[in-house]
């Protein structure tokens, strides 16, 4: 009885996760179809470890070994991992079906909210993470967010310089920036250059 309400708590709460949150939110059919699988894999394997007394140190023992094969099969953003290990887990805990009857279908749900919360549209909106790679050298910070800002028409956060070439004159950072927000920046057409003189004709 506890793995049959278990399994139907599993489908439902697999289905709202992939079809009504993170196609909607992410477009990634490819994936959809790969988180729907993973978890009703990995509930029927661990349905079948706990029906045979294989025992939770087995059945987690596996789901450390999927989740490093899965990880490194493919590059995925980590929004897109969340969700993966979100997955992982309830099928996971469908399968291990726990005593009472209404504890693996209370997970399942308290796992869905959390990732619609914490990944819905209006949570940071205006923030946004990028790789600028800009054509001149900034060995200063204040400099180089005075840049970003000029570029990026936006308040910048956080910036990690992740490469600085003096030779090629090159910067490359890893910036968060907020967009929209309080006094607009001059974008990079609206920079002040310097103005060149036109020489008299004689």
């Amino acid at each position: 009885m506890n793995l049959l309400a278990a399994a139907v708590a599993d489908l439902v709460a697999i289905s709202v996760l992939t079809f009504g949150i993170y196609y909607r939110r992410h477009f990634r059919r490819d994936l959809v179809l790969s988180y729907v699988a993973l978890n009703v894999g990995i509930m029927a394997v661990a349905g079948m470890l706990a029906g045979g007394g294989a025992g939770i140190g087995l059945g987690m023992g596996l789901f450390g070994i999927l989740s490093i094969i899965r990880l490194r099969s493919d590059a995925i953003t980590q929004e897109e991992v969340a969700y993966y290990f979100v997955a992982l887990a309830m099928g996971l805990v469908s399968g291990l079906h726990p005593a009472p009857v209404w504890i693996a279908p209370a997970i399942c749900a308290g796992l869905v909210l959390v990732v619609f919360v914490a990944d819905h549209p209006r949570f940071a909106q205006r923030t946004r993470r990028q790789i600028v790679t800009l054509d001149r050298a900034y060995p200063h910070e204040p400099e180089l967010r005075a840049a970003l800002e000029r570029t990026l028409g936006a308040e910048v956060l956080h910036v990690a310089v992740a490469e600085l070439d003096l030779v090629r004159d090159l910067t490359v950072v890893d910036v968060r920036f907020r967009i929209g927000g309080g006094q607009r920046l001059p974008g990079l057409s609206e920079a002040r250059l310097p103005q060149r003189v036109a020489e008299p004709v004689r």
